[in-house]
């Protein structure tokens, strides 16, 4: 109990009342963000409801993102997905592409690349997100690959990994979702590798 010559002690913080992490709140940001832009026009979309499907209050996505401008720059941009996706030898690269399709579905229950297929058919946003797919994920693979008609391979690599990504995410294929990851690696890797390598 506090007397006039005592002052008051604060309370202790709650136990297990720990920090929001900054990168995993960011995350929540971005998948709330992306998972209304795939429903709504982005003139329809405001930073409150954004905030509230990520659970977190609006000052706190103005703080990481600055404006629902910033915020939709990034949403709509592949760059760091990209990054991921192709990040290994070309000689290998077919097997982890889809290694990291169905990590990404089975460890985060989604695959950003298929953001490009919820892509609004008409307006400026559909077709800046189509822009950066291409610019950011099949011209960037195109721009690795040796031998004659780099850009088709390209898309068609890419597109056997955004099939098996709408298959186990989407379509959910029970066969798919059953698999052992390395198993479907095993098989489904080569198909892709085969666009990435000439001749093969």
């Amino acid at each position: 109990m506090s007397t006039p010559d005592t002052p008051d002690v604060p309370a202790a913080a709650p136990q297990g009342t720990a920090r929001r992490d900054a990168e995993a709140t960011k995350a929540a940001i971005l998948k709330a963000a992306r998972h209304l832009l795939a429903r709504h026009p982005h003139g329809a979309i405001t930073l409150k409801a954004v905030a509230e499907r990520a659970g977190v209050s609006p000052p706190l996505v103005l703080k990481y993102f600055g404006n629902k401008d910033a915020l939709f720059a990034r949403v709509m941009s592949f760059d760091t997905d990209a990054d991921d996706l192709l990040d290994a030898p070309l000689d290998a690269l077919g097997r982890h592409m889809v290694r990291h399709v169905l990590a990404s579905q089975r460890e985060r229950g989604t695959d950003p690349l298929l953001r490009i297929v919820f892509a609004p058919l008409h307006g400026d946003h559909g077709d800046i997100l189509r822009a950066n797919f291409r610019a950011q994920v099949t011209e960037r693979l195109a721009a690795r690959l040796t031998g004659p008609d780099a850009g088709l391979r390209a898309e068609l690599a890419v597109a056997a990994v955004v099939g098996l990504g709408v298959m186990y995410g989407i379509a959910r294929g029970p066969g798919l979702r059953a698999a052992d990851a390395d198993a479907v690696a095993d098989r489904y890797g080569p198909l892709v590798q085969a666009q990435l390598t000439p001749g093969a």
